[in-house]
């Protein structure tokens, strides 16, 4: 199976798992919930997986490489306890809570969450001392004489021998025992994610024109050479960061990533034409609605690779543009609900305290969240984008002196410029969505390329919410599959279906 459907899977096995009768004890008792063994080449995503689980089901992630514990942080230090047995004292040999189950109730103390997911990685490789109890562990979901806590699932995950010299079989008594799957790296999936990731254009467009270097590895005689879609994603943070600092990607800096060397260059000499082409064509002008005639002649004529790098470029850019204008909403929408609680909770004398307030309750959330190992980077940033615009109010209220009276209208005032900020960021968007048709329209007509980045501006969350909450009347047009019924409102249906999204409308406060 790819990660896409192990990840279903997984979720489905813990709903089961977390299902209680009419007596509330859990329907399938704890000794019947059986690990889930996620078996799989390093780099795939297994690890990502369980981040994205814990967050959209909303129950605590514990994660641990277990090849960095030794028996004792594993399983806890031994001490000796006196027990009176028949009437005799006997010396008995106890071991103090396991570093790995504190943690699990550290994290249930800390955020309340009594539910969740204990992920062990590469639970193959652990030294020989710990095998023993690692795999009573999988087993009887035990170390020593504690136990993990009802309601928590053991997620394990390996790579198979043939990516892992130090790897060890597990016999058939513990794989009798778990719930085990086994993935492999799937492109069409791994782009899915990588759009939602916002990953690099470069290495997107790159890997749709030669998906079979997606993921490789070969041995040769310097060793295990390797391109993998770990390689893929932190290369591509690299390169926004290099590219906002001014330094030059050349094949010695991404064979650091993408280890295998053939296609290291491969994707250096691409990376290189990549930045031509949008010199050459000059993306920032063509969204702008200015390009000359020469340029439809030049890309009209040029090959299909280089068509589709050019596609890829115009897609990048209106896919930072619809993120931008999707995150400038998502603010809009939290400062619309939170200056309706400062109006219902003050008459204007306390919209300081109550900004306040607010501001100290994200706070508390944002920490609970990571806490909990419930918070990517999205998540994360449109929380502190919310912390800091309340602060901002707070601060401003006091600075500029606004009387208590006058409280509510100036935040009113300050509020309708977020709103101003949106609706000209979707227009700024909007006349680069249609810039981008018409320049294609002239360029290649009702072709391929067309069917293509329609396509794409569908797959992408971005851009699809974007489609979905401002319109573009050049998409519908060019959309056939979706207009085949002649229905704009089943267009919209399908994409919010896909893509979960707010409003583009917000009340007045």
């Amino acid at each position: 199976m790819n990660i896409k459907q192990a990840k279903e899977e997984i979720q489905n096995t813990l709903r089961a798992y977390l299902t209680k009768d009419e007596l509330g004890n859990y329907l399938i008792p704890s000794v019947r919930q059986r690990p889930v063994l996620l078996m799989g080449p390093p780099g795939v995503g297994k690890t990502q997986i369980m981040e994205q689980i814990a967050r959209e089901m909303g129950v605590g992630l514990v994660a641990y490489t277990i090849t960095h514990h030794t028996r004792q942080s594993a399983v806890g230090l031994p001490f000796i306890e006196k027990r009176v047995y028949g009437g005799q004292e006997f010396s008995v040999t106890e071991y103090t809570m396991s570093e790995i189950l504190a943690s699990v109730y550290d994290l249930m103390e800390r955020t309340g969450l009594r539910e969740g997911i204990l992920f062990l990685d590469e639970i193959n490789c652990v030294s020989e001392t710990l095998s023993p109890m690692m795999l009573q562990f999988l087993q009887c979901k035990t170390f020593g004489n504690q136990r993990l806590p009802e309601g928590w699932l053991i997620a394990a995950a390996g790579n198979p021998p043939e990516y892992n010299r130090s790897v060890r079989d597990f016999d058939v008594v513990t794989l009798d025992r778990v719930k085990r799957m086994d993935v492999e790296a799937d492109f069409s999936v791994w782009k899915e994610y990588a759009r939602k990731r916002g990953l690099h254009g470069a290495v997107i467009s790159y890997l749709d024109i030669k998906k079979e270097n997606f993921y490789h590895m070969e041995t040769t005689v310097d060793g295990m050479q390797f391109a993998t879609a770990r390689g893929w994603e932190d290369l591509s943070e690299l390169l926004y960061a290099y590219e906002k600092l001014g330094i030059p990607v050349n094949a010695q800096v991404v064979g650091e990533y993408i280890q295998l060397p053939r296609i290291a260059r491969d994707f250096a000499n691409y990376l290189e034409l990549y930045y031509k082409y949008q010199r050459t064509y000059h993306v920032e002008d063509i969204l702008r609605g200015k390009w000359p005639g020469s340029t439809v002649l030049e890309l009209r004529a040029a090959p299909f690779d280089e068509r589709l790098a050019v596609l890829g470029l115009l897609l990048s850019r209106l896919t930072e543009a619809a993120g931008k204008t999707r995150r400038q909403d998502a603010l809009t929408e939290s400062l619309h609900g939170a200056l309706l609680e400062v109006r219902d909770r003050a008459d204007g004398t306390a919209a300081q305290a109550v900004l306040e307030s607010l501001a100290s309750g994200e706070r508390d959330a944002l920490r609970r969240a990571a806490d909990a190992g419930q918070l990517d980077k999205d998540r994360r940033d449109a929380r502190l984008r919310v912390i800091r615009a309340l602060e901002d109010y707070q601060q401003r209220l006091v600075r500029e002196v606004v009387p208590d009276s006058e409280a509510m209208d100036t935040l009113r005032d300050w509020f309708g410029r977020q709103v101003d900020a949106r609706a000209a960021l979707g227009d700024e968007t909007g006349s680069m969505f249609d810039s981008a048709f018409r320049f294609l329209e002239e360029t290649f007509g009702d072709s391929q390329e067309l069917v293509l980045f329609v396509t794409e501006l569908t797959a992408g969350p971005d851009t699809s919410w974007f489609v979905e909450n401002f319109g573009c009347d050049a998409y519908f047009r060019h959309n056939k599959e979706l207009l085949f019924d002649d229905s704009r409102r089943r267009i919209s249906a399908d994409i919010a279906a896909a893509r979960q999204a707010g409003g583009a409308s917000v009340p007045e406060i």
